[in-house]
């Protein structure tokens, strides 16, 4: 009895590590081994085999050769897989689809910024749109708002994040963390983790990025007014242009779980706000709204649930169309209901907007 609780103790934690690492090795191959699926297969066949011989020598006694033998094998494997996975190397020379197809590039002189590739599209349906990319210039002196915008995609708990700069001349901008899909590529989730897609950072006008979701896409995206002095704002609006230029220098792979849409931003703002919080809503990022406002950073006047009320956009960005096309007026309708959470605003003598 004695000698099989001694076996066990080793046994049981190495067929884990074998179970963890063969299924680790499965996906691996599945999403990024060969383009044809019927080489995939084999690959993962062939994966599958010393895996199952490591197992195999675990179960049986000790005296046994598969014992050795079978893990030995397993491990040569593991090394072979390693070598493999670390070819494979994030890339700026792809067929890109023709909304990530170009990258943000940012020059600065004193408060004014020039942005070449900023998206503009105008989009009908998800495969039915316009191309355009233009060079914009912001003045950062007259940056005024930066808004929060959700977008419930894949049930309540997953969502996409976007930022947008508002500035005195009425314009917004807005910057967006993206995959960075190859021409008729499909998102996955779970291919995420393995090094499937690359990361881009967008920068568009609302009428782009904000109404492709609201209108073209039909998701329900919400819209949040958030509480940053100005000198914030430009902290955060600078700290996206470094992520630019970092992106055009240097590729790196878009990660479900590490560099995503609200990580990154995460990131960006704990440079600005030393001391912010992990959450497990900065993974769970459909209940971002939910962390931002126990931070104090939305408008408290108002419940969260009045925010997400009137933050709601998609009624108001529908109507704002006019035959089917983007209005200039977009941006001033789908902000019609939604408070302002200005750190102006906050003193006792006002009261909270509507």
């Amino acid at each position: 009895m004695k000698a099989l609780l001694l076996s066990l103790l080793w046994r049981v934690p190495l067929a884990l590590v074998v179970l963890l690492a063969s299924s680790w090795g499965v996906l691996a191959l599945y999403f990024r081994g060969p383009e044809s699926l019927a080489l995939r297969l084999l690959f993962i066949t062939l994966w599958l085999l010393p895996a199952l011989a490591a197992m195999v020598g675990i179960a049986i006694p000790r005296s046994a050769p598969l014992t050795v033998a079978g893990p030995a094998l397993f491990g040569l494997a593991v090394v072979v897989l390693a070598v493999w996975w670390h070819t494979i190397t994030p890339s700026h020379n792809r067929d890109w689809a023709p909304d990530v197809a170009r990258l943000l590039h940012a020059t600065r002189d004193g408060d004014i910024v020039t942005l070449e590739n900023v998206r503009n599209f105008e989009w009908r349906t998800r495969e039915d749109f316009d191309t355009r990319w233009e060079t914009r210039q912001y003045d950062l002196s007259t940056l005024e708002s930066a808004d929060l915008v959700v977008s419930y995609w894949m049930g309540p708990a997953i969502a996409h994040t976007l930022v947008s700069f508002g500035f005195a001349d009425g314009r917004h901008l807005v910057f967006s963390v993206e995959v960075r899909r190859t021409r008729g590529q499909k998102f996955s989730a779970l291919g995420s983790f393995f090094r499937q897609s690359e990361l881009v950072l967008v920068a568009a006008d609302e009428r782009d990025i904000v109404r492709t979701r609201s209108n073209a896409r039909g998701e329900s995206v919400y819209l949040y007014s958030v509480a940053l002095s100005k000198a914030d704002m430009r902290s955060l609006f600078e700290a996206y242009l470094q992520e630019s230029d970092q992106l055009e220098n240097e590729p790196r792979f878009y990660n479900t779980l590490t560099s995503n849409c609200t990580t990154i931003v995460y990131d960006m703002v704990k440079r600005i706000v030393p001391g912010l919080p992990w959450d497990y809503r900065l993974l769970a990022s459909g209940y971002l709204p939910d962390y931002i406002y126990d931070l104090g950073a939305l408008n408290t006047d108002f419940p969260l649930a009045e925010l997400e009320r009137r933050g709601h956009i998609n009624q108001r960005a529908i109507a704002s169309d006019h035959d089917g096309h983007s209005t200039a007026a977009f941006s001033q309708a789908i902000r019609e209901t939604v408070p302002s959470a200005r750190i102006e605003r906050h003193n006792a003598d006002e009261p909270p907007q509507p």
